[in-house]
């Protein structure tokens, strides 16, 4: 796996919207931080941009957009503003050959989870799973989940700690770690986006799914075979679940246990990744090492 160039003091970060609309006044502070931090700050045309739709702009207007930022060797990395849905419509229309050549950091989580699952199966360079515009609101971005991007932008290994939980199972494991929105994981399946997960640390994490759309999900994915391999998996938060009005039975983390019951690699739950305010960057794609016992989870870049 190659890994982009570390950031210097005054080298541009790009600001996109390859997916859902963003208003402009919300990705403010976000900018603000980013130009404290010491870098310089590119705003693409998608943000806040004139869209009357759900998506922050039209397909072809979305797809130049992040092209321009991939293309430009000023830019040190892009961060997307935010998910939602709509990378998926321009990834195959994307030419990565600039990127491949001069390799930056793509961050973002979420809808993003296709940028870092195409980019890692097709050019084998990290990028970086982590916080996006809204995440440094309401002073957030204080909050060691946010400075955990700074740090990981300025070259710092990165080690992230989870707590002890029931459905916990010990071990110690490296591998490369790749991963996650579920929801955007089993879309990818059968795609020229789709992950190899074979040997591998996987994370996975989702918001707002209905309970027995997890279930389907994972159904997907054991069916698939992603499931059967892993090196270790990484159970992040799993918020905002919904019920059907007759109780599905079980919750999303008793869910996710009964689909992997029968494999024995360590897995670890309620790590820190996820679409709350815990939400650590993790580099996906890097080789990791993943620790669990009884006081809990580590995972610490290798």
């Amino acid at each position: 796996m190659k890994q982009p160039p570390y950031l210097q003091a005054g080298d541009t970060i790009a600001l996109v919207c390859p997916a859902g609309y963003m208003p402009a006044e919300k990705v403010q502070t976000c900018i603000k931080v980013l130009e404290g931090w010491g870098y310089r700050v590119m705003v693409g045309s998608t943000v806040g941009g004139n869209s009357t739709t759900y998506f922050s702009g039209t397909d072809q207007e979305r797809l130049t957009d992040l092209q321009r930022m991939l293309n430009d060797k000023s830019v040190r990395a892009i961060l997307c503003a935010r998910g939602g849905y709509g990378t998926g419509r321009i990834i195959e229309q994307l030419d990565f050959t600039a990127f491949a050549e001069f390799p930056k950091w793509i961050i973002g989580f979420s809808d993003i989870t296709i940028l870092h699952a195409h980019i890692y199966r097709h050019f084998g360079i990290c990028t970086l799973h982590a916080p996006m515009a809204a995440a440094f609101n309401d002073g957030k971005w204080q909050q060691e989940y946010v400075q955990s991007l700074r740090e990981t932008l300025q070259g710092v290994s990165s080690a992230c700690s989870g707590p002890e939980h029931t459905f916990n199972r010990m071990g110690k494991v490296k591998g490369e770690l790749v991963g996650g929105n579920l929801a955007l994981l089993a879309h990818l399946i059968g795609s020229p986006s789709a992950l190899d997960t074979r040997h591998k640390i996987l994370f996975i994490e989702d918001v707002g799914e209905p309970l027995y759309n997890i279930d389907r999900m994972m159904c997907q994915l054991k069916r698939s075979g992603m499931l059967d391999s892993l090196a270790g998996l990484v159970v992040g938060g799993f918020s905002e679940c919904k019920d059907s009005d007759r109780p599905f039975g079980k919750n999303a983390y008793e869910i996710i246990e009964s689909w992997i019951s029968e494999y024995d690699y360590p897995v670890c739950f309620d790590f820190p990744v996820s679409h709350t305010d815990r939400n650590m960057t993790l580099k996906h794609g890097a080789l990791y090492e993943l620790k669990i016992d009884a006081t809990g989870s580590l995972l610490a870049e290798w």
